[in-house]
């Protein structure tokens, strides 16, 4: 309804504008309702055929309706979940092969830290598609990590959050790549009420099949997984109960986790922990990890985990949750307030070229 409200306002004042409902220009997903995955195979080239304005033709504002999709075998109407507007105007900009979308946030696009933590944020200008998933999925709240897929499939479209209730704001572009000379620390974000499993057995010591079966104890229980640590003879495990738990009932099927798991190992749970995410130049880790350690070690925090991602920008410490807010603002001063801190360069763009502005309009239909 508001997006058919919207299309005829902005006819009535004079601008051509016609409406689309997502479902019908193709956007197909899996049949799981509620929370349901883009079928990209499917979507991309039929959401082309459907949007592309043809050269020469009639100019108009086209307004979709954002976070819904049809199912691919049963027809029905899907929601995307959280995000599914965001992923829903990266879906199109990807399939009409856009240069650049924008998504018009309440805030001055992504910040060095949370600002109801950290009082002194300042805004971060340029990002990477790795570091922009990464900060979604531990917790900055300016895009989910669902709206970046579009991109990153495309490997060519920017992503440019922007402030609507402060349009001259810069915001921040998010890109292929970026120039990382001067980066040292990008952000940091905390994630809490986290739990920290630690798994330890003489068996894995230069055995094949023992993770293996660990993993499949954590798939047979639909538990995800957000951070592992490995050594020979152990492994540590964070995971989010909210995610993981969504009928409320985190005691219950904790225990039967750790049941199924007690079989191949001892094991051992903490709850109330904090993961510390680090959006960082991982090629200057010796610098970064040098000064995070001598700061938690002046503030008495204590690291029960690390682990470096695969996608390189990222360095996870796993803390006591009652202390990571203090560890945030810490290493925040330490890296964003100090005479040593280092942003990134602010050029106006992700490669030093200007970048075309295209405006993808997606309104919400719940």
């Amino acid at each position: 309804m508001s997006t058919r409200i919207f299309a005829s306002y902005l006819r009535q004042h004079g601008v051509p504008a016609q409406q689309f409902d997502a479902p019908e220009i193709g956007v197909t997903t899996t049949d799981d309702f509620g929370n349901a995955d883009i079928i990209y195979e499917q979507t991309l080239p039929a959401v082309r055929a459907a949007l592309r304005q043809q050269p020469g033709g009639p100019r108009q504002v086209q307004v979709v309706t954002g976070f819904l999709g049809k199912a691919m075998l049963s027809s029905a109407i899907t929601t995307l979940g959280r995000g599914g507007s965001d992923l829903t105007a990266t879906l199109i900009g990807a399939a009409l092969e856009l240069k650049e979308v924008q998504v018009w946030k309440d805030v001055d696009g992504v910040l060095t830290s949370d600002p109801r933590m950290v009082p002194n944020t300042l805004p971060v200008t340029e990002l990477t598609y790795d570091e922009a998933t990464e900060l979604a999925f531990f917790g900055a709240q300016v895009l989910h990590p669902l709206a970046m897929q579009p991109a990153i499939r495309s490997e060519s479209m920017d992503v440019r959050v922007k402030n609507s209730y402060n349009r001259q704001a810069a915001g921040t572009i998010i890109s292929k790549s970026r120039d990382m000379r001067c980066s040292l620390v990008t952000s940091l974000v905390v994630k809490n009420n986290v739990t920290l499993v630690d798994i330890v057995s003489s068996r894995m010591l230069g055995q094949y099949g023992f993770l293996a079966n660990v993993f499949e104890v954590f798939r047979a229980n639909q538990v995800s997984v957000d951070v592992v640590a490995t050594s020979e003879v152990s492994l540590s495990l964070s995971l989010d109960p909210k995610k993981s738990w969504s009928d409320g009932e985190v005691g219950e099927e904790l225990n039967r986790l750790v049941y199924e798991l007690e079989k191949i190992a001892s094991v051992r749970v903490r709850s109330n922990m904090a993961i510390l995410s680090i959006i960082c130049n991982v090629q200057k880790t010796s610098e970064i990890l040098m000064r995070t350690f001598k700061v938690l070690l002046q503030e008495g925090i204590n690291v029960s985990m690390m682990s470096q991602g695969a996608s390189k920008v990222n360095i996870s410490l796993v803390v006591d949750g009652s202390e990571g807010q203090r560890a945030v603002k810490a290493l925040h001063k330490e890296f964003f307030e100090g005479p040593n801190s280092c942003m990134p360069l602010r050029n106006g763009s992700s490669n030093g070229a200007a970048v075309a502005a295209v405006a993808a309009t997606t309104l919400a239909a719940r």
